[in-house]
């Protein structure tokens, strides 16, 4: 065990040297930063992934991406066994090893060994895959290094959106009950599922429903696989990639991200009146929908659009097919309130409110039956529980139970297969959302008639030190500074349908605020407002917000 110490020690030291005192932090987004200041980063953490597959006796996922950021930067995210993020307390470990001086690397392997009492002559596995930044293999090639110096081995699948990796961990995980944990078993898992679903429902003579959807792939490795995907679903969608990275730069005025943020449509795609459109982000976990209207107005349909369009469509299968299953649906504070009334009032499917960031959303839609959770961003997925999934396969083959029951049963079963349960996936959410369309018949139009979000504003003030701020009820309500969360309720007060909420940012230092109310004057007016209160309470720094 001494010789893989040493061995870790003088591969960092030789190879990765520490060339920054610069603190990274291990987050839900894993390590983000400028790529330049990520190889020693990316060598400990092949070290750290070999700790963790020992720990749990099973294949851990290391996938080097930075999201939607911009193609200069550039991290890592590691995938605990089941296709989930990873467990809370060993961020703690990830943030600890990648900041420590090169000299002192073995001693902080050392004591990581120690207090999670890690078997070190147990077998390790390491699934690594990456996105398309040009310092990606470089990294990779770090990570790889970590990973056989601590003694493990490595599989390199190459490029990969972010899902496809979750997937492929769960796969090999679950001795394949999940799925094939290839590409090729990826691809054909999701493509059978939404063929099959499409060749049940038949064609609507009324169908508003078109067979096109234009896609933004971001200049991402989205917009490869969704290409890779095309021909497997061609009978039933025709996919028009724009943005898909022969020409544009990654993330650069296109991408769910820049959507979602900017109100519009991204450069590199034309617009044509109703046209179904969609955004993948930089590495495929997020997507969002948008069409333009005959008077050339932009309309976004994002995660909370998503979610209720899911929560519904999964309420009448249920329906359809008897079970008793307590579905539910996570959001956070930022969804808007038009959506969260919706889905109480006119779906009534209950409704968690959860922390910012998917780790919290997951924990939180497992305690339903079938649990929906999505971020407005458009990041999200439905989780089926094991009692759950063992109802709808049992009443799917049931039969004392009706045909119209037992044809509602097997296309939940179809559905599950159509969903990858294991992270937001944009081409399985994309999948997902075109089956339900066409089974409506409806456009996105039609679909975004459901309900009229709510006007909505988002602005970031700078302060000096954003711990200052504090929050509780999911975020929702300013516990420190004394006083803050009384002003904001007082502003909020003043207008119709006012809503607002502050948070510290968890990557920078500024607060982030939140307002919607009835116009988008007055949301404007009060998101100024409360941030011109974070400004004056919260050690506001630089210019502050306009509030007139």
């Amino acid at each position: 065990m001494e010789g893989m110490f040493e061995a870790v020690k003088k591969a960092a030291l030789e190879k990765f040297p520490r060339k920054s005192n610069r603190e990274i932090r291990y987050g839900t987004a894993g390590f983000r930063t400028r790529a330049e200041y990520l190889d020693h980063v990316l060598y400990r953490m092949g070290v750290l992934a070999v700790l963790r597959s020992r720990i749990k006796k099973a294949t851990i996922g290391a996938m080097i991406t930075a999201s939607h950021n911009p193609e200069e930067d550039n991290g890592i995210k590691l995938i605990d066994p089941a296709g989930e993020m990873l467990e809370v307390t060993w961020e703690t470990h990830a943030t600890y090893l990648a900041n420590v001086e090169d000299e002192d690397i073995t001693s902080a392997i050392k004591s990581i060994v120690t207090k999670e009492n890690v078997p070190m002559d147990v077998s390790a596995s390491v699934y690594v895959a990456m996105d398309t930044r040009g310092s990606s293999r470089r990294l990779s090639e770090a990570l790889q290094c970590g990973v056989q110096a601590a003694g493990g081995l490595c599989t390199d699948f190459g490029l990969l959106t972010t899902p496809q990796l979750h997937y492929m961990v769960r796969c090999t995980n679950s001795n394949g009950l999940y799925g094939v944990a290839t590409e090729e078993g990826y691809f054909q898992k999701l493509s059978t599922a939404f063929c099959k679903l499409r060749q049940q429902m038949g064609q609507k003579g009324d169908s508003a429903y078109k067979l096109t959807l234009k896609l933004d792939g971001a200049n991402g490795v989205g917009a490869q696989k969704a290409r890779q995907l095309s021909p497997y679903i061609s009978d039933y969608l025709s996919i028009d990639i724009c943005n898909d990275g022969s020409t544009g730069k990654l993330n650069h005025q296109c991408g769910a991200d820049f959507v979602k943020v900017n109100q519009r449509p991204p450069d590199g795609m034309s617009l044509q009146c109703d046209s179904r459109c969609a955004s993948f982000d930089g590495d495929a976990d997020r997507i969002v929908y948008f069409y333009t209207d005959q008077d050339g107005k932009f309309h976004l349909l994002d995660g909370d659009k998503i979610a209720t369009l899911v929560a519904g469509y999964l309420q009448e299968l249920m329906t359809r097919s008897g079970l008793s299953l307590n579905l539910g649906l996570v959001q956070t504070a930022y969804a808007n309130g038009s959506s969260t009334e919706y889905i109480t009032k006119t779906l009534k499917v209950p409704v968690a409110c959860a922390a910012t960031g998917v780790k919290h959303l997951h924990h939180r839609a497992l305690e339903f039956d079938i649990g929906v959770y999505f971020e407005a961003n458009g990041h999200g997925t439905v989780i089926f529980s094991d009692n759950a999934s063992g109802q709808i396969q049992k009443a799917a083959t049931d039969s004392s139970l009706s045909a119209k029951q037992q044809e509602g049963a097997a296309q939940l079963c179809t559905v599950m297969d159509l969903i990858n349960q294991t992270v937001g996936d944009a081409i399985s959410d994309m999948l997902l959302v075109e089956v339900i369309l066409a089974t409506y018949g409806w456009e996105a139009s039609n679909w975004d008639s459901a309900y009229t979000d709510l006007p909505n504003r988002q602005l970031k003030v700078k302060v000096e030190d954003r711990t200052v701020i504090t929050t509780a009820d999911a975020e929702r309500t300013a516990v420190t500074p004394k006083g803050l969360q009384q002003a904001v309720d007082n502003l909020v007060a003043k207008y119709n349908h006012g809503r607002s909420f502050v948070r510290p940012s968890g990557t920078e230092d500024v607060v982030r605020v939140y307002a919607e109310a009835d116009t988008q004057v007055n949301a404007d007016k009060l998101a100024d407002e409360v941030g011109l209160a974070v400004y004056s309470m919260a050690g506001g720094i630089g210019d502050p917000p306009n509030a007139s």
